[in-house]
């Protein structure tokens, strides 16, 4: 009989023969390995294995709570446990809360009795009757509203128990899916939401966004990773869809002219690491791709994150800690050994700049590289009833193609529609409530769902931000646009540190009582605008924040440089500027 010294094994080959042997006894063969007390293997391997049982490396016994849950049983195979529920109209507990969020299914206990679905809509494209589909299951099941995401997304809240399948069903015949949406999964997939009729962009992105989304959708093995995942196309057009705050952001590019055995042409490099919320953006890891490269190198890097990535500890299990741990080389060398082509190297510099992206163009009127025009709807703070889904709906298809675009901004745009019907769509928005170009106070209004709806905010976001927009546009007029980010819970779904106005939700003390407030930055960006806001005020009251901020922006209106936005003057500004300048304002 022979034997094998346990040493000679790695973790993955022990994975694999516990599993190849148990394979064998269920078809009813033998064991013939075993383990002696020198530690080889001489019989039966299940035992030895099942000793030393372990998730990518991880023993079972330094989990955390989550990779415990997702051990003991994988997030995809609740369906049955939803319908068992859905009949006896009973929310899930203890792990299965958890287990849910891989078919979308939120329970936002206590902020909302209920469940919260989160779609997938991939690159942020959605047809006329998915819109419609998407209302009708917010008024027949839902709260009778959905907010548009900063993934250029829907979620629907207010879902009970016992009409989960029912969404779930719908949603799959209107030809969207919810899995994977939440959770330890890829979320998601965001593009350029003007690419394909932009006039400036290098590359139409949406078949790469659409591609990598059913990738994901058809490989079990990218569920389940140590931590959320995200990844964005940009096309080089008009729209930022911040992919720089991805784990992976794609931007196509144009290199001028050969270089060495690269041909001219349009490809992508490839950012990593973005994670706004940990202060980081993504960078430039110098890759050049193919456009056909692109999935490829996506699900590989993915696979090298799933196999090593922390499983012990989330705040350390984004890819940020695998690549500051490991270096961006051995990151791409392990990412190389899943692929079938090298991978392409070529300096930044050798590649054309980025066009810039033009702030506030989600929202007015644009005209497209066809001559056609797109219309973008400012939706504030996200929140469309079902009957303005319908008019939009309506609009599109009868001005337009019968399609809209998601955008990261929480509005959307009407595409192709000729010059002469631009008049008919704004009136048929005026007429649903909505507007195709607000004050630029209003149009850049971001904001997360708040606890209203969210057990982690700290403020009422969405009606504070309603609330200040308003204040705002009574006091002030701006020339130049401005977004301003409310965020409830340092979580920064809504980024606050990129906005030219971050807003973080705290609660604040005044008078002996706690009330609700914000911590105030300023200078944030993306893209060419590419910065970090800084805090200048700690835990302001929200009744004090407003008359705060219009002494600021009249502050800025009359100090800035000629044409000088917001952010290029919070910018040129240090930190102590940056206070001197509007530190006193708040004792005012």
């Amino acid at each position: 009989m022979s034997v094998f010294p346990t040493e000679s094994f790695s973790s993955e080959q022990k994975q694999y023969l516990e599993g190849f042997f148990t394979a064998i006894r269920q078809r009813g063969g033998a064991g013939f390995l075993g383990k002696t007390e020198d530690g080889k293997f001489t019989g039966d391997v299940s035992q030895a294995v099942a000793e030393e049982k372990a998730v990518y490396g991880t023993p079972i016994d330094d989990l955390c709570k989550e990779e415990t849950i997702k051990y003991e049983k994988n997030g995809l195979d609740v369906w049955d446990m939803i319908m068992a529920n859905a009949g006896h109209a009973v929310f899930p507990d203890g792990g299965d809360m958890f287990r849910y969020k891989f078919y979308g299914l939120f329970h936002v206990k206590p902020a909302q009795d209920s469940f919260m679905l989160r779609c997938r809509i991939a690159g942020g494209k959605l047809l006329s009757h998915q819109l419609r589909g998407l209302g009708e299951i917010a008024a027949e099941w839902g709260g009778g509203y959905t907010d548009v995401t900063t993934r250029a997304n829907i979620q629907v809240r207010e879902i009970m128990p016992k009409d989960t399948i029912s969404t779930l069903i719908k949603l799959d015949e209107l030809g969207l899916t919810s899995r994977g949406s939440g959770a330890d999964n890829i979320r998601n997939v965001t593009a350029s939401p003007t690419t394909g009729f932009d006039e400036q962009e290098y590359l139409d992105v949406m078949p790469l966004a659409k591609s990598m989304h059913h990738y994901i959708l058809n490989h079990r093995d990218l569920y389940g990773l140590p931590r959320k995942f995200n990844i964005a196309f940009d096309s080089g057009g008009t729209i930022s869809v911040c992919a720089d705050t991805n784990d992976i952001g794609f931007y196509a590019c144009k290199v001028p002219e050969q270089v060495d055995d690269i041909e001219a042409g349009v490809y992508l490099r490839v950012q990593l690491c973005g994670i706004t919320g940990h202060k980081q953006f993504a960078s430039d890891c110098g890759l050049l791709l193919k456009p056909e490269e692109a999935i490829p190198v996506a699900a590989a890097m993915v696979r090298v994150f799933v196999e090593n990535g922390d499983r012990t500890n989330r705040n350390k299990a984004r890819l940020k800690y695998l690549i500051d741990d490991w270096g961006v080389e051995k990151f791409l060398e392990e990412t190389a050994k899943k692929l079938a082509f090298p991978l392409r190297r070529l300096a930044l510099d050798k590649c054309d700049p980025r066009p810039p992206t033009l702030q506030h163009a989600h929202t007015g009127v644009h005209v497209q590289k066809d001559g056609r025009q797109y219309v973008g709807v400012v939706i504030p703070v996200g929140r469309l009833l079902p009957e303005q889904m319908n008019a939009i709906a309506d609009l599109a298809d009868r001005y337009g193609r019968g399609e809209v675009r998601l955008t990261v901004w929480q509005n959307l745009l009407i595409p192709h529609v000729a010059e002469a019907d631009v008049e008919s769509v704004q009136l048929g928005l005026k007429a649903a409530g909505l507007s195709h170009q607000a004050a630029s106070l209003k149009s850049g209004l971001i904001a997360c769902t708040g606890n209203q709806g969210c057990k982690f905010a700290a403020t009422n976001t969405k009606g504070q931000a309603v609330e200040l927009g308003n204040y705002l546009s009574d006091k002030l007029e701006l020339d130049q646009p401005i977004n301003i980010h409310l965020t409830g819970c340092p979580h920064s779904c809504a980024q606050h540190y990129i906005g030219d106005i971050g807003l973080l939700g705290a609660k604040c003390k005044r008078d002996g009582e706690t009330v609700e407030g914000y911590h105030v930055f300023f200078g944030g960006g993306v893209d060419e605008r590419q910065s970090i806001a800084r805090q200048v005020f700690t835990a302001v009251p929200f009744d004090e924040l407003k008359p705060l901020l219009e002494s600021v922006l009249k502050t800025y209106l009359s100090r800035r440089e000629a044409g000088e936005t917001f952010w290029q003057f919070t910018c040129r500004l240090d930190d102590a500027d940056l206070k001197n300048t509007f530190g006193d304002l708040a004792a005012a």
